[in-house]
């Protein structure tokens, strides 16, 4: 693959020549590389899926840069040399991520907190929770907040919960495409 550097005819340039090159243009530069080769044969069944979810990554990606906040955004985060469109596509193909729950100040009172670490290739939305007894009974949910500065997020109990013995805690987070991570704590 050659680059093409201050060159007035093929500066701009794309598209393919004959059956032997294809010119490009990446970040600004024109890239001259070899005619790509043609697919030959069926795809195999993760080819397809992979190609299925490229596609909702591309459906994606344009109703996110069509919303002019949510363009900003990306465009805001975009590191130099990637465009918001392309952010946006990358955002699509990963989901938050869980990688701590702290529940050392969680006792079962009102007012008791529970920590939770979520990070996301670019942004987290929203995370909750929900505490079940051991019988699978609901004792109080809701969203956390994020700390500030911060990849934690804070949960603040509303609910007396009088016995732990068995109980657990379901956080789940989302990001800005709607992926969802879940992840499950017993008490």
């Amino acid at each position: 693959m050659a680059e093409s550097k201050n060159n007035v005819i093929t500066h701009g340039l794309s598209g393919k020549v004959g059956d032997l090159i294809v010119f490009r243009n990446v970040n600004g530069k024109t890239i001259v590389a070899n005619k790509p080769k043609e697919r030959t044969g069926e795809l195999s069944n993760e080819q397809k899926t992979h190609k299925k979810k490229f596609q909702q990554a591309i459906i994606y990606a344009k109703s996110a840069i069509a919303d002019p906040d949510t363009a900003e955004a990306y465009k805001k985060a975009a590191p130099k040399g990637k465009s918001a469109y392309n952010l946006a596509v990358a955002d699509f193909f990963h989901a938050p991520d869980i990688s701590e729950v702290n529940l050392e100040k969680y006792t079962g009172k009102i007012g008791d907190t529970i920590a939770v670490t979520v990070t996301d290739d670019f942004s987290v939305q929203e995370v909750s929770v929900s505490i079940q007894n051991s019988d699978g009974t609901l004792v109080e949910q809701g969203l956390a907040q994020k700390a500030p500065g911060s990849v934690q997020w804070i949960y603040t109990a509303i609910a007396e919960n009088s016995s732990l013995d068995g109980d657990k805690i379901i956080i789940k987070a989302s990001d800005l495409p709607g992926h969802t991570t879940e992840k499950e704590e017993a008490l």
